[in-house]
């Protein structure tokens, strides 16, 4: 399936019924009264978060909604029938936005959250209604008011706890692949990945994060070049960033540690938040660098580049050090809280 993480769509929320006109119409009362039902109200429109959507991909098939109409009243003080309101299903993690307005209309966060985005028509009046002690037979109805209609953009923010960054082919799908049931595709060529993948890291019994597997960033990404730009913005909702880097290219012209400080200039031209948040730098395929001269190499990136955070050293090949980095993980979430309680099991 195609990732699908931005869409525009039209939502009609139903209109109200008309309110009845009508006397009562019995033999031996020839002056039975008004008896004209409202209408029904007309049916509004519902996001609904649902974790078993990940993309707005059907969205690109289907652009506009319709709530239903109210029904109308009719005689005998009878109400007309209010409609069902239209419930449309969406990833957990959508954003929904007035493109005329551009006001925020609200988040969708969490398995079975709602959100009301066109309000149904209110439902006219009968002529009931409009009874009095100096009119006993009114023909006074009112009509039932339009719903709103609004022009939506609707976008996708993956929510995971772990956020993979990196050059492409830095084993990041590599290393989702190895620590979680997640099979994203994996290939010996860049941008293998083209849109964000999921994957549940399982510690034990109740102990357990979601990671995203970011596709690859290059240089010039926050500027719009490669596919960087449009899944940046997808490292924001995480609470954990890991910079993967390929500390044994196979290009030796290729320089992991000015690969890693490329990426944070683009981190921070797009966003500076992203710069602060938490982030630990993970030196991938140390299975290709020779044995006696692995330590000296990852202190010769760690001191090139300065850096004061913490540094892990792994194989997304044959998983070494993987473990050791997710318990790792998984107690610092556990430590900061504030987890995204979806209740999510990929």
């Amino acid at each position: 399936m195609k990732f699908v993480d931005e869409a525009t769509i039209i939502v009609i929320a139903g209109k109200g019924g008309d309110g009845c006109l009508s006397f009562r119409r019995e033999k031996y009362i020839p002056y039975g009264g008004p008896d004209g039902g409202d209408g029904g109200d007309g049916g509004s429109v519902y996001f609904k978060a649902d974790l078993n959507i990940n993309t707005l991909v059907d969205f690109r098939y289907t652009r506009t909604f319709r709530a239903e109409d109210g029904n109308k009243g009719s005689g005998s003080q009878c109400t007309g029938k209010s409609a069902q309101d239209l419930v449309i299903p969406v990833p957990v993690g959508t954003l929904v936005q007035d493109v005329d307005t551009g006001e925020a209309i609200g988040e969708l966060l969490q398995h079975d959250q709602t959100l009301l985005v066109a309000r149904g028509g209110f439902h006219g009046l009968g002529n009931t209604r409009f009874k009095s002690s100096v009119n006993r037979a009114p023909r006074r109805t009112t009509k039932g008011s339009l719903g709103e209609t609004r022009d939506l953009h609707l976008e996708l923010k993956v929510l995971a706890d772990v956020g993979l960054l990196g050059m492409p082919n830095a084993g990041k799908s590599s290393f989702v692949r190895k620590v979680s049931a997640a099979r994203p595709k994996v290939a010996n060529y860049p941008f293998t990945t083209l849109y964000p993948h999921l994957g549940t890291v399982m510690i034990e019994a109740g102990r357990h994060f979601v990671v995203a597997d970011i596709p690859g960033i290059i240089e010039g990404a926050s500027e719009g070049l490669g596919l960087g730009l449009r899944f940046l913005k997808h490292l924001g909702r995480t609470r954990l960033l890991l910079h993967l880097v390929d500390c044994a290219p196979l290009d030796p012209r290729v320089d992991p540690a000015a690969e890693v400080a490329t990426l944070t200039q683009e981190l921070k031209q797009f966003d500076e938040a992203l710069v602060d948040k938490e982030r630990w730098l993970v030196l991938n395929k140390v299975d290709l660098c020779i044995a006696t001269e692995r330590a000296e190499h990852v202190e010769s990136i760690v001191k090139k580049l300065q850096w004061t955070g913490k540094v892990y050293v792994i194989s997304a090949l044959n998983g070494e050090g993987c473990q050791q980095l997710c318990y790792d993980m998984m107690n610092y979430l556990e430590s900061i809280g504030d987890r995204h309680d979806t209740g999510v099991a990929i």
